[in-house]
């Protein structure tokens, strides 16, 4: 672990100060608790707790991959998986109960989405249009229709 500052002053004295430097190792770092609370200061604990981590060599490489590729990963799960992992921190409970995650997922499990049935699925959610058997879309889409038409109606 390496930690370096410099110090930024109009000061005179300060004018010739070079940078500096701590360089320890991993398990030295971790038994340096004056250091800790240097990097706590400077960076917050969220910082110190990732550097910690590292050292500790507790590093989840998932859970710092980018959104689309978890979107993309989730989306080959089984449904089974996917609640489960739903359980596993918040970042994965949003990621899992998503919208885009559930539009991916109607899309590759349906034969073909008509217009009428994806503004459908936005206005109620794309995971409980998913969850919705058939019979409740179709009447659901059939009320959606006739609302529709009655509005259309009333402006011609």
């Amino acid at each position: 672990v390496i930690f370096r500052w410099w110090k930024i002053s109009l000061r005179n004295e300060f004018r010739e100060s070079r940078p500096g430097e701590i360089k320890q190792s991993q398990e030295d770092f971790l038994d340096d608790s004056s250091l800790h609370i240097q990097i706590a200061v400077v960076f917050g604990a969220k910082v110190l707790e990732h550097v910690l981590n590292l050292c500790r060599g507790n590093y989840d490489f998932l859970e710092q991959l980018p959104v689309p590729l978890l979107l993309y990963i989730i989306s080959f799960l089984e449904l089974e998986d996917i609640a489960r992992l739903s359980q596993v921190s918040r970042r994965f409970e949003m990621i899992c109960n998503s919208n885009a995650l559930w539009e991916n997922i109607v899309e590759n499990s349906c034969d073909t989405i008509t217009p009428e049935m994806k503004e459908l699925a936005q206005e109620m959610g794309w995971k409980q249009f998913f969850f919705t058997n058939r019979l409740q879309l179709q009447l659901q889409l059939r009320r959606r229709r006739q609302k529709q038409d009655a509005q259309n109606k009333k402006l011609t």
